[in-house]
C-alpha cells in the first residue's frame, strides 16, 4: 500500500505560470495560459482573502498592489499560494512556517536601501552629501 502514491505533474494545468517563448538567442516571457479554470478560480479566492489577512503573503499584496495594481498583485500572491502547495506536496515532510508581515522589513538592507536612493537622487540631477544622525529612532 502506498501512502504517497508519485504524481508526474502535480501542479499539471497551473493557470499562473506565465509562458517563455524562443526565438534562436532571443527569450521573452509571453501571457499565462489558461489552465484549469477551476484552479485558477479556487487560487483567486484564496489571494483575494490572503490579501486581507495580517501574514506574509497580505504584506505582499500591500507591497505589491503600490506598483502593480489590483489585479497583478493577486496573481502574484495567488502564485506564491501555488508555490507553497507545490513544496508542502513534492515533499511529505515539508511543514508550513508563516514568516510575518514584518518580513520584508526585517531583511531589509539598510546601506543598500541609502545606495539605492542616492543613486536615484544623483541621477535626477541633485548632489547628495550624506551625514550621519544624531537621533537614531
Amino acid at each position: 500500500m502506498l501512502v504517497h502514491q508519485p504524481v508526474e505533474d502535480p501542479l499539471g494545468g497551473v493557470p499562473l505560470l506565465s509562458r517563455t517563448i524562443q526565438s534562436g538567442a532571443k527569450s521573452t516571457t509571453g501571457p499565462a495560459g489558461k489552465g484549469n479554470p477551476w484552479l485558477k478560480g479556487a487560487l483567486g479566492e484564496a489571494a483575494s482573502a490572503a490579501a486581507r489577512t495580517d501574514t506574509f503573503l497580505g504584506a505582499r499584496y500591500r507591497r505589491l498592489v503600490k506598483r502593480r495594481g489590483h489585479a497583478k498583485a493577486l496573481v502574484a500572491v495567488a502564485r506564491s499560494i501555488l508555490v507553497i502547495v507545490w513544496h508542502l506536496i513534492d515533499d511529505p515532510q515539508a511543514r508550513y512556517r508563516e514568516l510575518g508581515p514584518d518580513w520584508h522589513q526585517r531583511h531589509l538592507h539598510p546601506q543598500r536601501k541609502t545606495r539605492d536612493l542616492v543613486r536615484q537622487l544623483e541621477h535626477l540631477g541633485h548632489q547628495v552629501t550624506l551625514a550621519p544622525s544624531t537621533d537614531i529612532a
